[in-house]
């Protein structure tokens, strides 16, 4: 019988909390996404210190904890969405996705003009702001997509939504996916419509991903199988190619993204929700904005006690990220950084988790929850359980 009949996992996209030892490998040497926002522009975060983040760093005041906390080192090869989003359920990722400096070769581009029938502007790395600001009134003016990518493992598609509808870009991208397999296989393809004008353009929330799909079962595809829900959240349907989802909801925001796990909590079921919160890294990580990084995470902070207010003994709550997105970084990538781990559950006493080894450890928890078996992570269950003030 599962211990908990709820477990949901939040995940604050790009919320890094310090280097790993292996961070100079990537270029990432004294990352740390927290400390460098409290450093640059303060941070006032009650509710996720009580929960234990106060103990992460010595930046924020200490408070009575209420929660397990600890921080978790990604074992996978990358510091991407997918890689952290695929590990927590039960994939590590040995080899990194493949990235283009320099733009993608002649050959995927002609195929992918052939496959949409017209050219293509772009194709080089950019800010998906200002490549759109660049060359968006020549894309009005000849109908032809932008495409751009990053030190991510993506494919990125930029159109107009008055030029390419919405539907023709999600087409455009279902067929750059087919041709970026194998070696040209990237992480994920993207579409990115705009709308407004030359000096006024804006990226609208109908933000599309297609990413490969994990290479084997995931903690999602086994809860489903064994008829539990498994709520996806933000980009999470997307990220898992609609894998092992039962309910999948988009979001264009961190707000509308909280009002939905409200809303999911609200009602009842039993398994999984997983959701995502993207604004952290999207609109300020790799746009380099510790401020607006800060707001972002004042307004959930804020936001939180809705979440836990609803939450009844059998529900178990799991905050965390997916990598880090130092916004004192030079450059605009990801960071190869720890992620906090921050556990709760209603009457649990303060509880040290420590540094877990994988991501993994969570799909292990879930996993040993429900009385699933996956073969990465060390599960945290039975110390959650003991560290309960009635059972």
């Amino acid at each position: 019988m599962a211990r908990f009949d709820r477990i949901s996992v939040i995940v604050l996209d790009s919320f890094g909390i310090g280097a790993l030892p292996d961070a100079d490998e990537y270029g990432d040497e004294g990352a740390n996404t927290l400390e460098h926002i409290i450093e640059a522009a303060g941070l006032e975060v009650p509710n996720l210190a009580r929960l234990g983040l106060c103990r992460l760093t010595p930046l924020l005041s200490a408070v009575e904890v209420v929660g397990a906390w600890g921080r978790m080192a990604e074992k996978s090869a990358g510091k991407d969405t997918i890689t952290g989003h695929w590990e927590m359920t039960g994939v590590i990722t040995y080899e990194r996705f493949p990235v283009y400096p320099d733009g993608f070769p002649a050959g995927v581009i002609q195929a992918f003009e052939k496959a949409i029938g017209r050219g293509v502007l772009g194709n080089y790395p950019a800010s998906g702001t200002v490549i759109i600001e660049e060359l968006g009134e020549e894309h009005e003016r000849t109908g032809k997509p932008i495409v751009y990518t990053s030190a991510d493992s993506v494919f990125q598609i930029a159109a107009h939504e008055r030029v390419v509808p919405v539907v023709q870009l999600y087409e455009f991208c279902e067929k750059a996916r087919k041709i970026l397999q194998g070696p040209h296989g990237v992480a994920r393809v993207i579409a990115r419509p705009f709308v407004g004008a030359k000096g006024a353009y804006s990226r609208t929330g109908r933000r599309k991903d297609f990413a490969l799909p994990p290479p084997k079962p995931t903690i999602l595809d086994l809860l489903k199988a064994k008829n539990y829900e498994v709520i996806g959240i933000g980009k999470v349907l997307d990220v898992f190619s609609g894998r092992g989802i039962t309910k999948g909801i988009h979001t264009e925001d961190n707000h509308e993204g909280m009002r939905e796990i409200l809303q999911e909590i609200r009602r009842e079921w039993e398994g999984l929700l997983f959701a995502n919160l993207t604004d952290f890294d999207s609109k300020f990580g790799h746009r380099r904005n510790p401020a607006g990084y800060r707001n972002a995470l004042q307004d959930f902070d804020r936001f939180l006690p809705n979440i836990l207010e609803e939450l009844h003994e059998r529900d178990l709550l799991i905050i965390t990220a997916d990598h880090g997105n130092d916004p004192i970084a030079p450059g605009s990538d990801h960071t190869r950084e720890y992620v906090p781990l921050l556990v709760y559950t209603p009457m649990i006493k303060e509880t040290r988790l420590g540094t877990r080894k994988t991501f993994g450890d969570i799909g292990a928890t879930i996993a040993k929850n429900f009385g699933i078996h996956i073969d990465i992570g060390d599960d945290f269950l039975d110390t959650i359980v003991r560290r309960l003030g009635s059972q």
